[in-house]
C-alpha cells in the first residue's frame, strides 16, 4: 500500500470491511485505523457517520451503490454471520438502508468517478479503478486518482501535501476471510477532528 505515493489506495475485504489503507486514502475519506475493529467497514461509515454525508455530494447515490455492493456480497456468503448482523444494525439504524435494501439491488464497484467536498481542500472529483487481488477474491483494491480537471489536481496536490505527515506503514491487514486484525493504539492523526 505504502508504494501507491500520489494516489488513494485501499483493500476492501468481505462485506466491505476495510482492510488496509493508504496515507491518502485516510486523508481523503477518513481514518479507518482509529476505529473500532468492528466499525472498520466502507458501507457502515458511509450511510451512519456524519463526515460521509458531508463529503459526499451526491450521497444517495453513493449510500445507494454501497447498500447494493453490500447486497451483492451477500449474496456470494449467505451464511456469513457477520454480515447478518452488519445487515442489522444498518437496518435499524439507517432508513435509506431499510428502503434500499428491500430492492434487492446488486452493484459490482469497477471503476467509475465520485464527486468530494473535502472538510480541508475543499470540492474536487476523484476516479477511481478496482481490481481484484489474484488468488484473495474477497479482497478488492481500489485506487483513486484526481479527475483530470484543474480544480481536481489543485485539491489532490493540496490533499497530498496536508497528509504527508503522517507516519508510514499506518495500515491494518486482516485476515483470509476478510475480517480487519484487532484494533491497536497506532500513532497518527485523525480525520475526523481535521
Amino acid at each position: 500500500m505504502d508504494s501507491f505515493v500520489d494516489q488513494a489506495a485501499f483493500i476492501l475485504g468481505r462485506r466491505t470491511d476495510v482492510l488496509a489503507t493508504n496515507h491518502l486514502a485516510r486523508a481523503l475519506l477518513a481514518d479507518f485505523d482509529a476505529m473500532p475493529a468492528r466499525e472498520r467497514n466502507l458501507t457502515r461509515w458511509i450511510l451512519l457517520d456524519e463526515a460521509a454525508h458531508a463529503l459526499y455530494p451526491d450521497w444517495e447515490q453513493v449510500a445507494e451503490e454501497m447498500t447494493a455492493t453490500l447486497r451483492l456480497d451477500a449474496g456470494r456468503h449467505p451464511e456469513d454471520t457477520r454480515t447478518a448482523e452488519l445487515v442489522g444494525e444498518l437496518a435499524m439504524k439507517s432508513d435509506h438502508f431499510r428502503r434500499w435494501w428491500a430492492d434487492h439491488k446488486v452493484f459490482d464497484r469497477t471503476h467509475g468517478t465520485k464527486r468530494h467536498h473535502h472538510p480541508v481542500v475543499g470540492d474536487l472529483s476523484v476516479d477511481y479503478q478496482a481490481f481484484t487481488m489474484p488468488g484473495e477474491p474477497d479482497q478488492t483494491l481500489f485506487v483513486y486518482l484526481p479527475a483530470q480537471d484543474q480544480v481536481s489536481r489543485d485539491a489532490w496536490k493540496l490533499l497530498a501535501s496536508w497528509s504527508a505527515g503522517e507516519p508510514a506503514g499506518r495500515r491494518d491487514t486482516g485476515g483470509r476471510d476478510g475480517a480487519p486484525a484487532p484494533a491497536g493504539n497506532t500513532p497518527g492523526f485523525d480525520r475526523r477532528s481535521a
